[in-house]
C-alpha cells in the first residue's frame, strides 16, 4: 500500500533560529512569517529545540538558548502522514520540525498540512480501498466486500472468507490516509482465530 510521506507534505522553506538568537530576533521573525514557533537547530542543522510565541511572553532579554523548549518533537520525512497526526495528538504541538536520517532539519509540517489530507473526498478515499487495500494488499476483488465512506467514516460489509482476512482488512483500511474510523460490518464464513499458526520454512521466513 502507498501512504503519502510526510517529506512530501512539509514546507522546506523553514524560518529557524540557533541558540544564540536574540528575543528580539526571534520576535520579529514570528511576527513577520505569521508563525507561531520556529526550530532550533545548532551549527550542524541538528534540531535541538523549539521557541514559541508563548515562550517569548514569559520572559524577555534572552537568547533563544534561554527559552527554547528541549527536546523538540520531530518527525522524519519517510514517516507517514498518519503517523505525523498521531504524534502531533499525542505531544499537543501545532508543527513538527522535519529531520532526515542524520536528524538534520529539512522541512516543517503544520496541522493544517495535514488538514489537507484527511479532506480527501469520500470517492477518493473509496477508491484507494478497493485498490490498494483489497486488490494490491490482500489479492482479492475491489468488489469482494461492500465500502462506503461518509466524511471519512469506511463503513465495510459483506462476507469473506476467514476471520482473519477480516481483521486485516479493518486494519489496513484504517491505515488508508484521509479515514477518520473504521466500522466493522464483516462477517466470515470460517473463523480461524484459535487455530494454530501454520508452519513456516525458514525460506518462507527470509522473504
Amino acid at each position: 500500500m502507498k501512504h503519502m510521506k510526510v517529506g512530501g507534505l512539509m514546507t522546506d522553506d523553514v524560518v529557524s533560529a540557533v541558540p544564540g538568537t536574540p528575543f528580539g530576533q526571534v520576535a520579529r521573525s514570528l511576527a513577520e512569517h505569521d508563525i507561531s514557533a520556529v526550530p532550533v537547530v545548532d551549527e550542524d542543522d541538528h534540531v535541538v529545540g523549539v521557541v514559541s510565541g508563548s515562550d517569548l511572553l514569559t520572559r524577555h532579554e534572552l537568547t533563544v538558548r534561554d527559552l527554547m523548549t528541549t527536546p523538540a518533537v520531530t518527525v522524519h520525512a519517510e514517516e507517514t502522514v498518519a503517523d505525523a497526526a498521531r504524534l502531533m495528538v499525542r505531544r499537543g504541538v501545532e508543527r513538527l520540525p522535519v529531520v532526515d536520517e542524520e536528524e538534520r532539519l529539512v522541512g516543517i509540517v503544520t496541522r493544517r498540512d495535514l488538514l489537507r489530507v484527511y479532506l480527501r473526498p469520500d470517492a477518493e478515499i473509496r477508491r484507494r480501498i478497493r485498490e490498494d487495500v483489497l486488490t494490491d494488499a490482500m489479492d482479492l476483488p475491489g468488489d469482494a466486500v461492500d465500502v462506503h465512506v461518509l466524511d471519512g467514516v469506511v463503513t465495510l460489509g459483506g462476507r469473506v472468507r476467514r476471520r482473519s482476512q477480516a481483521r486485516m482488512l479493518v486494519g489496513l483500511a484504517e491505515r488508508v490516509d484521509g479515514v477518520v474510523a473504521v466500522v466493522d460490518r464483516l462477517s466470515f464464513h470460517e473463523d480461524d482465530a484459535r487455530l494454530a499458526p501454520s508452519t513456516r520454512t525458514p525460506h518462507d521466513i527470509s522473504r
